[in-house]
């Protein structure tokens, strides 16, 4: 078992939990319908840790499980589908050798909505001391990362980016480090306000569809945007898009379409020969090689997520924390539950 000299606090935690051999998750046992359980404190196997978690970002993701379709089985297990979570390590598992009790981690898993959950080492990434009391919700953090990566922008590219939440906000500020000038689309004004703090050169309201194409070609020469990224996950968002795409631009897909079909303008994305490029990553080394570089640039200061953790719940308001994330009213960018 991997150790290290560490603070009273940590020691004198792990102690506890280790006593308790206690654990609290929240379970969706029905659409719409939470409750927090307590479980046996599970032991890391071989290659595993035991994390407490301090906290676990609220995706987007979450919500159709939550809102319930006929396709999902409830109860589910329990901590799912939170994927978002980082804490520090209590216990090690046999062979485990760069991962030390009282290191803090960020790492890939679904069963993150509990106080507690084992997790295999090559799941995770450390957290420096830079990062010391920081929430770090590292996964969609990485998604930012790999999908501005996928994305190709560079120096002079004209970027469009529809739907300014929290990865909409992340990709303005990437892109526009990089010397893009970005335009960023979205309907609520305080997220206009954030594309503006994030570097965005123009602001357009997300309300008319005609409107928003005829401001687009007026600030491109008619010519449409080189690369334009969708980090909405619906349907007219997506249509909206592809029209805004130069000839022979990207079209990014970066929002998470997760209700069935959709239709797309073939005819346009041909006649113009649009490379569609889908972002979404499934490779876990892509992801950690993603949540690796989100740790370096938010040590160093390049990439600053802190603004956009808007709202924060504990554990027992998983459900509040959903119904906002669902809402989104003006001023949420993201939602944590902390522990």
């Amino acid at each position: 078992m991997a150790t290290r000299t560490q603070g009273a606090s940590v020691a004198q935690e792990t102690a506890q939990q280790m006593t308790a051999q206690q654990m609290t998750a929240a379970v969706i046992a029905a659409p719409g319908e939470l409750r927090l359980e307590t479980l046996p404190l599970p032991k890391p196997g071989a290659g595993q840790v035991l994390v407490k978690l301090e906290g676990c970002g609220v995706c987007a993701s979450n919500l159709p499980v939550w809102e319930g379709r006929e396709w999902f089985t409830y109860p589910l297990p329990p901590g799912n589908p939170g994927h978002e979570g980082w804490g520090h390590v209590l216990q090690c598992g046999a062979g485990v050798n760069h991962v030390a009790v009282g290191d803090r981690v960020a790492f890939l898993s679904n069963q993150a909505y509990a106080t507690h959950e084992v997790v295999a080492t090559d799941a995770l990434v450390t957290l420096p001391s830079a990062l010391k009391g920081k929430p770090f919700p590292a996964e969609p953090l990485a998604c930012a990362i790999n999908i501005f990566a996928r994305s190709q922008i560079i120096s002079g590219d004209r970027v469009a980016i529809v739907g300014i939440g929290f990865l909409g906000a992340l990709l303005t500020h990437l892109a526009a480090r990089a010397g893009a000038e970005v335009i960023a689309i979205t309907r609520r004004e305080s997220a206009l306000q954030v594309a503006r703090d994030f570097g965005a050169s123009h602001t357009i309201p997300m309300h008319d569809h005609w409107e928003i194409i005829s401001e687009v070609m007026a600030l491109t020469g008619d010519k449409g945007c080189n690369c334009v990224i969708e980090a909405v996950g619906k349907q007219w968002p997506l249509d909206l898009a592809g029209e805004l795409t130069a000839t022979r631009g990207r079209l990014v897909v970066a929002g998470y379409h997760q209700d069935g079909p959709r239709q797309v303008n073939m005819q346009l994305w041909n006649w113009r020969g649009i490379d569609v490029i889908n972002a979404h990553e499934r490779d876990p080394k892509i992801y950690l090689s993603g949540m690796r570089s989100a740790v370096r640039a938010v040590a160093s200061g390049d990439l600053d997520p802190m603004p956009l953790f808007t709202h924060t719940f504990p554990l027992a308001q998983l459900d509040e924390a959903f119904a906002i994330t669902q809402d989104r009213p003006d001023g949420f960018m993201k939602a944590l539950i902390t522990l």
